[in-house]
């Protein structure tokens, strides 16, 4: 397979006690019907588990979605560990329920973008396809 024909690995994850994953299935249905190749892990995930997923998957990004309001500690966290695992290549990125306040720091912290309800799934398909191709076009080691 050439590297312009390598789909794009996505791990959507659901991380905490947050048991409502409608939302994240939906950006997985429309994540796979863009061409990507999409884990989900299920509800509950830890930071750990998540972080082990996409080391284990080789995936180019983590999705999270967090309704919970812990968004200021688990971003952080799947980040921190994303890079001690040698993964901080890997965009991270997500949705849920976030102030903007909170998202303008957590994208300060080095978030990818992240989305509120409603917002159309193409958005983030297109974040993530643009997102790739830079990182392509920059000789990463998506290649």
């Amino acid at each position: 397979m050439t590297e312009q024909e390598r789909k794009i690995r996505v791990l959507v994850a659901k991380p905490g006690l947050d048991g409502h994953d409608r939302g994240a299935k939906v950006v997985a249905s429309a994540f796979r019907d863009a061409g990507f190749e999409v884990i989900y892990t299920g509800l509950h995930q830890t930071p750990e588990m998540i972080v082990n997923a996409a080391v284990q998957e080789d995936v180019d990004v983590v999705a999270l979605s967090i309704l919970s309001g812990a968004h200021m500690t688990l971003f952080p966290r799947v980040k921190e560990l994303l890079e001690e695992a040698g993964a901080g290549h890997v965009l991270l990125t997500g949705g849920g329920i976030i102030p903007q306040e909170d998202i303008e720091e957590l994208e300060r912290m080095g978030i990818g973008k992240l989305f509120g309800p409603g917002t159309p799934t193409s958005e983030a398909v297109e974040y993530i396809r643009s997102w790739f191709e830079e990182q392509r076009a920059a000789g990463s080691a998506l290649a």
